[in-house]
């Protein structure tokens, strides 16, 4: 039988389900600063189909290279990461970034895997028009269940290993800001004109971060 807050949670959700977009929820939003409910089938299959569509379409339109369910104001562990932006060959070889398949993370946790760092600039979807830079593993070891209820154990590294960590992160109540180097912090528009190169040499010199 369905508890109470299952009841809430499908009253919240099942709505949602039936719009081609929902807005994403911005900083201040009480979603993003709570360690959301692991997922235990308060959904029917169809149903978690229908918000992973959702969530994808949402992560697409913004766009982005993920999108958690909190910041839709959903508070379940669950995420949609994707990346497929051609970021250049040089930022790409520096950020180590390469393209990441469309996937679905259920009751995610992820471990660094060794000690290795990387610092660079991040955004978030739910803190429009800023970035700033985090330190994170450059690998981790990500536990997950998928969408076809298979438990999962993967390793990422690089640009990859960011966006889950990233994205693992709304689920437990963390924005990108709670890791940030605070003087690192800037508008997209500065970004853009001063600090868009492939490492953030330039910028750690100047703003001294």
């Amino acid at each position: 039988m369905p508890t109470d807050s299952t009841a809430l949670l499908r009253d919240l959700v099942l709505p949602m389900l039936e719009q081609e977009l929902v807005p994403i929820v911005q900083l201040g939003h009480p979603a993003l600063r709570r360690e959301s409910l692991p997922f235990d089938g308060e959904l029917d299959a169809a149903e978690l189909d229908a918000l992973v569509a959702l969530l994808r379409r949402v992560m697409h339109a913004a766009p982005g290279v993920g999108v958690a369910a909190p910041q839709l104001g959903i508070p379940l562990q669950i995420a949609v990461l994707e990346d497929t932006f051609d970021a250049g060959a040089e930022a790409s070889a520096v950020r180590e970034r390469s393209p990441l398949p469309f996937f679905t993370i259920i009751n995610p946790r992820y471990e660094a895997d060794g000690d290795e760092t990387a610092e660079f600039f991040e955004g978030c979807l739910s803190f429009e028009g800023y970035q700033g830079v985090v330190r994170r593993p450059r690998s981790v070891v990500l536990d997950y269940t998928d969408l076809q209820s298979r438990q999962r154990m993967e390793r990422f590294s690089g640009w990859q290993a960011r966006i889950v960590q990233h994205e693992t992160d709304h689920l437990f109540g963390t924005v990108y800001v709670d890791r940030m180097l605070p003087r690192s912090l800037c508008s997209n528009a500065e970004y853009a004109r001063r600090w868009a190169a492939p490492g953030i040499g330039e910028a750690q010199r100047i703003l001294g971060f």
